[in-house]
């Protein structure tokens, strides 16, 4: 039976036109009537306010990969998993080398220029606009650092590439659980909607899963349920067809 709903943003809530359409919109809200929903995205803390508030969901949400916790009721954070100053220093270093577009979330909000990086004390770090080979290039680097989860994701609203990095044992599943403990909820009593790579964890994790048509195959042979792409309002059609049947 599923308890609660764990939903991706980018490629399943919202399109590259970072809009909610009235059809998923309409879904999310009647699936929120019945249970707890709660987005969880490696977008940083604004946008899942904004996204939240816009859906009217008051549960605890996640956002930076699994690595930080919002109650968007107080618009604070109530639980983050900071990356750790040496890591944060080597990322940012890197990327400034590379002359890399990112962001980095960090406990008073977020940096998208190295100059407004206030300290190292980062949360997350997120290359971006990145090609694919660049990407994979970039992941391999850092791949053998053992105290930082490195994970590429497609961007929804260009078609490129961006490389995550959060602390390591730190991702979707993780903070998907966490907030299970918060709700009282098991994952195995949960669902995940997603669309990426750094959705996999949390596919896996949770006892329901559900993949969007736009999601590569592997995270389409981890799912339970395919759903249409984005574009087709595939969260709404997983919602009425696969989702509130199992509650």
């Amino acid at each position: 039976m599923i308890q609660a709903a764990a939903l991706d943003l980018d490629g399943t809530i919202i399109g590259p036109d970072e809009k909610i359409s009235p059809a998923v919109h309409e879904a999310i809200t009647r699936l929120a009537e019945r249970i707890d929903v709660f987005i969880a995205t490696g977008r940083e803390p604004a946008d899942v306010l904004r996204y939240s508030k816009e859906l009217g969901l008051t549960t605890p949400q996640l956002c930076d990969g699994g690595a930080n916790i919002l109650d968007p009721v107080r618009l604070v954070s109530t639980w983050t998993a900071p990356l750790g100053p040496a890591n944060a220093e080597a990322v940012v270093t890197r990327l400034r080398e590379m002359g890399s577009a990112f962001v980095a979330t960090h406990g008073s909000g977020t940096a998208s220029t190295f100059d407004d990086v206030p300290d190292w004390d980062l949360i997350r770090v997120s290359a971006l606009d990145l090609d694919e080979a660049t990407a994979d290039a970039l992941a391999e680097e850092f791949c053998g650092n053992k105290e930082m989860y490195v994970n590429k994701a497609v961007l929804p609203y260009n078609g490129l590439w961006a490389i995550d990095f959060t602390l390591a044992g730190v991702d979707k599943a993780t903070g998907v659980a966490r907030v299970g403990d918060t709700l009282g909820v098991d994952p195995a009593n949960m669902v995940a909607v997603g669309d990426s790579y750094n959705d996999l964890p949390m596919l896996q994790s949770c006892g329901f899963s559900v993949a969007m048509g736009n999601a590569p195959p592997e995270v389409k042979a981890a799912a339970d349920f395919v759903a249409p792409p984005v574009s087709e309002d595939g969260l709404a059609v997983a919602i009425f067809e696969y989702v509130l049947p199992r509650i």
